[in-house]
Order: structure tokens, then C-alpha cells, then sequence
């Protein structure tokens, strides 16, 4: 798939995404290149009178949002949102999903736990049939990252620190951790790797979103396809 392909499904499912947001809501603002591109089409929808707020998820999302000037919310004043719309690195047919590829990872999540629905949006691409085929994102403090890389080794992983880009700096995630991008391959069993890395003390958190996604949104070509899980269908009719 070309580039002005994949771009155009991009916009396709986050043009999509904004049929599920109403006037009044609070609304979390994803993370990445196709989320990028829902805020600006919101953003636009705002300037036309839609009376939203939004949550950003990164600092790179807040500028975004006030440059199209959506009225935003600091995380630490609310306590729930309406929805959060946000992008993956893969989705599976369960829709789990492994996100973190943009270094957000802590951020996303705890937007989306505070939302009444997660709507993710995708291009075609980022559909695999199983989770694991990009690294999975592990942030954890840096005190504790050669301690937590060998015990990632012990459970299949190969663990590599993020760097910046284009250098030899550790990336650093907005509460000053440290990612380690972990190679494990096919994810045999994702729910059980999720817990297991939620208990190994020192990791912050990590990019597996079990039964999180109410909706996926994705792109095809210049239509879109939405899925959602059993349990969140009806609710989201």
C-alpha cells in the first residue's frame, strides 16, 4: 500500500470517528499520525459552533488541539470522559490492541480507563491476525531498566531502549520514564502477557489494551469498516 493510500484510510476512519461525538461531551484526544488528523477535522467542527471539551494524551495532541482552538481540559481535573478516539500500532480480531509506538503509551490509557467508550481508529494496514508483529512498548523507571530488561528476557522478549530521534539519548516519556520496545513475536497469549507484566514491579505500564476498544474504525481505501465487540455493540448502535 503507497503512502497516499494509507493517508487517505487514515482520513476516511477519522472523519468517521466524529459521527459518535455529540455537543456537550468530553471528549479524549488520541495520540499519532491518524489522531492528528481527527483533532484537525474536529477542530474544524468547533470553529463551526460544536460546544466540546477535549482531553489531550500528549504534548504533541495539545498543540494541535489549540491550534484549532478546542476548549481543552488538564487531566488532572476530570474524573470521567463521554469517549476517547485514539489510533493503534495493531488491532487484532478481538480487538486488542498494542499501542506506544508514539511514546504516549501511560497517558492513552488512563484517558481511555476514564472514558465510557474507546473508539480506535486505523488504516487497513494496522489489522494483524495476531499482536506481535511490531515491538511491544514497556515504560518503566529508569532505576530499574537493566533490573526489568532481563526479567522481559526471561519471558521470551527482546528488549530494546528507546532512543530519540536521530540520536543516542534515551527517550524520555513525559513523566520522565524510560521505554523499552519489546520483540516477542506472535503474542500467544496477550491477556496473560498483560498481566504479567503488570505485576513486575517497576514497569509504569505497558502497550497492550485488552478489552478496551468498544470500537475500531478502519480505513479502506476511501471507505470505512467498523467493528466493534459483542459486549459494546448495542450500546453503541
Amino acid at each position: 500500500m503507497t503512502t497516499v493510500d494509507r493517508d487517505r484510510e487514515k482520513r476516511a476512519a477519522a472523519a468517521k470517528s466524529l459521527d459518535y461525538v455529540r455537543a456537550g461531551q468530553i471528549v479524549g484526544l488520541g495520540s499519532g499520525s491518524t489522531a492528528a488528523l481527527m483533532v484537525e477535522l474536529l477542530g474544524e467542527r468547533v470553529r463551526a459552533g460544536l460546544d466540546i471539551r477535549g482531553v489531550p494524551t500528549s504534548a504533541a495532541t495539545r498543540r494541535l488541539a489549540e491550534a484549532g482552538q478546542i476548549p481543552l481540559l488538564p487531566l488532572e481535573q476530570i474524573t470521567r470522559l463521554d469517549l476517547t478516539i485514539d489510533g493503534a500500532d495493531e488491532v487484532d480480531p478481538e480487538l486488542r490492541l498494542i499501542k506506544g509506538g508514539g511514546g504516549a503509551l501511560l497517558h492513552e490509557k488512563i484517558v481511555a480507563s476514564a472514558s465510557d467508550r474507546l473508539i480506535v481508529i486505523v488504516d487497513s494496514t494496522k489489522l494483524v491476525a495476531r499482536l506481535g508483529r511490531l515491538p511491544l512498548p514497556v515504560e518503566v523507571v529508569p532505576s530499574a531498566r537493566r533490573l526489568l530488561a532481563e526479567k522481559l528476557k526471561a519471558q521470551g522478549c527482546a528488549p530494546a531502549l528507546r532512543l530519540q530521534a536521530g540520536g543516542n539519548d534515551p527517550f524520555v516519556t513525559l513523566e520522565g520514564n524510560l521505554l523499552l520496545d519489546c520483540v516477542f513475536g506472535a503474542i500467544e497469549d496477550p491477556r496473560r502477557l498483560a498481566r504479567t507484566l503488570a505485576e513486575m514491579p517497576g514497569v509504569v505500564e505497558h502497550g497492550l489494551f485488552i478489552d478496551m476498544a468498544n470500537l475500531v474504525i478502519v480505513g479502506r481505501g476511501m471507505a470505512t469498516e467498523v467493528l466493534s465487540r459483542p459486549s459494546a455493540g448495542d450500546q453503541l448502535a
